[in-house]
C-alpha cells in the first residue's frame, strides 16, 4: 500500500516514515505543508495520506482542509488525520460527506504499531477509523436529552464500535456476540434514531454521525 506522510515536524515525520516502512507500507513521498501535500497527491495518487491536523501557516485545521480537498478531487484516496487532542467537531467534519476512506487518530496511537498499521490498511481498503479515545470522550460528554437517550447501554456500546469503524464481524469479535445478535441490535438502533428510510449502509453512516454530533 502506497502512503504519503505529511507533518511539519521533521523529527515526527521521519519517525512516522520509518514506522510505516517497518509495517510494510511504501512511503512514496513526504510533505511539510499542505500545499506540498496536495501537489504530491495529484502527481503520485497514493492509496492513503497520513496528515497532521495542525499544519502551517496557522496550525489550526490545515490538515483537515487538505483532507476535504483530497476527498473532493480524489475520492479513491484514503486520508488518516492525526491529532494531539480529542476534538469531536473536527471528527464530524472529517466524516460529514461519509466515512469511507477516512480516519481520525490521536498521535499517541502511532506508538501502537499493529493498531496503527491496521487502521491505515482499513482506511486504504475503503473503511473508516475513529480513535477509541475520541469515541470514549463522546460517550462521557453525551448531552442529556439528545437523540441517543432512547438507546440501551448495549446499543450505545455497539454504536460506539460502529463509530470506531468496526464492521459487524469486528463488533461480534469484540463483544463475543453472534452476527444475528449484532444485526438485531443494529436494526433497533436505526429504528430508535428514526433512520428507517435509508439503505443499511447509509443508515450506518447516519447513525455514526448522529452519535458523533451528540457529544
Amino acid at each position: 500500500m502506497r502512503v504519503i506522510a505529511a507533518d511539519d515536524s521533521l523529527l515526527f515525520r521521519e519517525g512516522l516514515v520509518r514506522l510505516l516502512g517497518e509495517q510494510g507500507f511504501e512511503v512514496v513521498a513526504q510533505a511539510e505543508n499542505t500545499d506540498d501535500l496536495l501537489r504530491r497527491v495529484g502527481g503520485l495518487r497514493p492509496d492513503v495520506v497520513v496528515v497532521d491536523l495542525r499544519m502551517p501557516p496557522t496550525y489550526t485545521d490545515e490538515g483537515l482542509c487538505a483532507a476535504e480537498r483530497i476527498g473532493e478531487r480524489y475520492p479513491g484516496i484514503g486520508v488518516v488525520v492525526l491529532s494531539q487532542y480529542v476534538e469531536s467537531a473536527y471528527t464530524v467534519r472529517l466524516l460529514a460527506r461519509g466515512p469511507d476512506r477516512r480516519g481520525y487518530l490521536l498521535k499517541d496511537r502511532v506508538g501502537d504499531l499493529e493498531v496503527f498499521a491496521e487502521a491505515i490498511r482499513r482506511v486504504g481498503a475503503g473503511g473508516s477509523v475513529i480513535d477509541p479515545e475520541v469515541v470514549a470522550a463522546l460517550v462521557g460528554g453525551r448531552r442529556v436529552g439528545g437523540p441517543l437517550d432512547e438507546l440501551s447501554a448495549r446499543e450505545l456500546e455497539i454504536l460506539g464500535l460502529m463509530a470506531e469503524g468496526r464492521s459487524n464481524a469486528g463488533i461480534c469479535r469484540q463483544l463475543v456476540l453472534s452476527q444475528r445478535t449484532i444485526e438485531s441490535h443494529s436494526r433497533t438502533i436505526f429504528r430508535k434514531l428514526e433512520l428507517d428510510a435509508a439503505g443499511d449502509d447509509n443508515r450506518r453512516v447516519l447513525a455514526v454521525l448522529t452519535y458523533l454530533r451528540s457529544g
